[in-house]
C-alpha cells in the first residue's frame, strides 16, 4: 500500500474476511500479537478468523491484502488448520482489551483501562501495535466493568503504556469468556485447551459450576485432571456433582484414592453414593461406561408426563430417547425392571395412557460386567441408542449405556487432542 493504514481492533473484529474472488472465507474474532526486548512497539503477526462451524483458524498479515471498505481482503492462500495460541503469543481482545494499565500523561502514570488497541500498517506493509484508547479509572475500583462511561477517554501512543507486555498475563477471565460466551461446551473446550496451564486454571474459576461441568466432559483427561486438582475441594465436589455420573466417575478413578475420598466427602449423599458405585466397576464394562442417571418412570406414569420429562432442556439427547419403565423406587438401584419405552412411540400412542401398556420387553438387559464388546454388538444389532444395565440377582435397574458413552471408549484416546483434518499440514511459516 501507498499510504499508511490504521485501524482499531474494535472496529477490525467482526469484519468480513474474503478472497480476492470475493468469496467470503469467514469473520475476524481477534488479533494475534508478539511482544520483543528489541522493539517497544508489539509487532501484529496475524488475524484469528472464524470459518464454518465456529472453526477458528489463523491467517498471517503477509496474507492480508487490504484493510478498507469494512473488510478484510486476502491472497485466499490461508491455512485451514484450527488456530492454536503459541506460548509467545497474545490475543488483543482476549487477553488485552478490559486491562487496568498505567499510562504516562504529562510525565506522570495515571490508572486507566484499555477499551480499544490501535493497529497500524507501515510502508513495508509490516504491522504494528501503535496506539491504545483508553479510560482513565475512577473510584478506584479494581473491576474493570464498573468504570464503563466514567472517567476521561483518550488515545495515547502505546510507548506510554506501562509494561504492556505483563498486563497481558492478568486480563479478566470473564472478558475472555465474553469473547466466548455463545459456543458450545466443546468448541470452548478446544479454546480451553490451547491456553496455558495458567490461563486455563483463571478461566475455570470465572466459569459457573454447570458450565464448568460441561466443558471438562469435553476436555482431554490430563486438562479434566489439571483443572479439578486446581479448584478448590468444595468447589471440586460441586462441579462433579453437575457432570454426567459416567464422566465424573472416570475422572475421579485418574485421582489418587485419598483424594477420591475427601472430594466423594464434600459431595451430596446421594450423589457420592453413586459415584462410589461405578468407581466399583472396571472401565470397559457396563457398569464403569452406563449413567446413573437415565430417564426412569412407573408403569402407572402417562404418557404426556414422559413427553414431559424427556423434554427438558437439561437433559443430554441420548438419554431423551428412552424411558425406563421400574418398580419403585425409582431411582438406581430401583425396583424391579420392567422395560422400556421409546419417544418414537411414545409420540404415537394417547397422551392419557399408561407408559406400562407400551413396553418394549424384546431388548434383553445387560448385567453390568457385560464387555464393551457386547455392548457395541447389541447397540448395532437392535439399532439402539441406549441400553439397560440391570442387577443379575436383584432384577433392579443400575443404569443405562448410551451410545455416546461407547463412542467415548472406542475412539483414539487423544481423539478430543486432535480434531483436525489429518491431511493438511500446518507450516511454521504460515503461523508465527
Amino acid at each position: 500500500m501507498a499510504t499508511t493504514t490504521r485501524v482499531f481492533v474494535g472496529r477490525l473484529a467482526q469484519l468480513s474476511v474474503f478472497d480476492p474472488l470475493g468469496e467470503k472465507l469467514g469473520r475476524v474474532r481477534d488479533v494475534v500479537v508478539t511482544f520483543s526486548t528489541q522493539r517497544t512497539r508489539p509487532r501484529v503477526i496475524g488475524l484469528v478468523i472464524e470459518v464454518g462451524s465456529r472453526k477458528r483458524i489463523f491467517v498471517p498479515m503477509t496474507r492480508v491484502i487490504s484493510v478498507e471498505g469494512g473488510q478484510v481482503l486476502t491472497t485466499g492462500l490461508v491455512n485451514v488448520r484450527r488456530f492454536e495460541q503459541r506460548a509467545y503469543e497474545t490475543l488483543v481482545l482476549a487477553e488485552l482489551v478490559e486491562r487496568h494499565v498505567q499510562v504516562k500523561v504529562g510525565g506522570e502514570f495515571v490508572d486507566a483501562i484499555i477499551e480499544d488497541i490501535g493497529l497500524e500498517q507501515a510502508a513495508n506493509r509490516a504491522w504494528s501495535v501503535t496506539r491504545a484508547f483508553v479510560r482513565k479509572r475512577t473510584g478506584g475500583s479494581l473491576n474493570p466493568f464498573s468504570s464503563r462511561r466514567r472517567g476521561e477517554t483518550f488515545v495515547t501512543p502505546i510507548e506510554d503504556v506501562l509494561d504492556l507486555r505483563e498486563v497481558k498475563a492478568a486480563q479478566s477471565a470473564a472478558r475472555l469468556l465474553e469473547t466466548y460466551q455463545d459456543m458450545k461446551p466443546a468448541d470452548l473446550a478446544e479454546v480451553i485447551h490451547d491456553l496455558a496451564p495458567k490461563r486455563r486454571a483463571e478461566v475455570a474459576a470465572a466459569l459457573d459450576d454447570d458450565r464448568l461441568a460441561d466443558v471438562i466432559e469435553e476436555l482431554p483427561a490430563d486438562d479434566q485432571i489439571e483443572i479439578l486438582v486446581g479448584l478448590q475441594v468444595e468447589r471440586a465436589a460441586d462441579v462433579l456433582e453437575a457432570m454426567e455420573p459416567d464422566d465424573a466417575a472416570d475422572l475421579l478413578s485418574e485421582l489418587p484414592p485419598e483424594r477420591q475420598e475427601e472430594l466423594l466427602e464434600k459431595m451430596d449423599q446421594d450423589e457420592a453414593e453413586d459415584l462410589r458405585r461405578l468407581l466399583t466397576y472396571d472401565d470397559d464394562t457396563a457398569g464403569g461406561l452406563m449413567t446413573t442417571e437415565p430417564v426412569i418412570m412407573g408403569p402407572e406414569a402417562s404418557i404426556a408426563e414422559a413427553l414431559a420429562l424427556v423434554r427438558r432442556e437439561e437433559l443430554a439427547t441420548a438419554l431423551a430417547t428412552t424411558v425406563f419403565v421400574c418398580r419403585p423406587p425409582l431411582e438406581t438401584p430401583t425396583g424391579r425392571y420392567l422395560g422400556m419405552v421409546h419417544i418414537q412411540r411414545l409420540l404415537r400412542e394417547p397422551p392419557h395412557a399408561p407408559i406400562g401398556g407400551i413396553l418394549d420387553k424384546d431388548v434383553e438387559p445387560l448385567t453390568p460386567d457385560a464387555s464393551l464388546g457386547q455392548i457395541t454388538r447389541m447397540l448395532a444389532n437392535y439399532n439402539m441408542v441406549g441400553l439397560p444395565v440391570v442387577d443379575d440377582e436383584s432384577g433392579a435397574l443400575l443404569g443405562a449405556v448410551t451410545v455416546d458413552d461407547v463412542l467415548d471408549h472406542i475412539l483414539p484416546e487423544d481423539w478430543r487432542e486432535d480434531r483436525h483434518e489429518p491431511d493438511q499440514e500446518h507450516p511454521e511459516v504460515a503461523h508465527g
